[in-house]
């Protein structure tokens, strides 16, 4: 996902996708021991993600705490 498509989705948008990315990423590593993925970056890419989503969420949180 982009920057720009994170930064134009919403807090409630972006707290279901990292949800699911944190989902999907457990998933992930709970099959790893079984066998081991086809493509190794997945893991990278997905902390990647939550990390950016988790970022756009605390810019969010700290422009509304500002304005009250």
């Amino acid at each position: 996902m982009k920057q720009y498509e994170i930064a134009a989705m919403g807090k409630s948008e972006l707290l279901v996708k990292v949800e699911e990315l944190e989902n999907r990423l457990a998933d992930i590593n709970f099959y790893k021991a079984i066998e081991l993925p086809q493509n190794p970056m997945v893991f990278r890419n997905s902390k990647r993600e939550i990390a950016r989503m988790k970022t756009r969420i605390r810019q969010i949180e700290l422009q509304e705490g500002s304005q009250a």
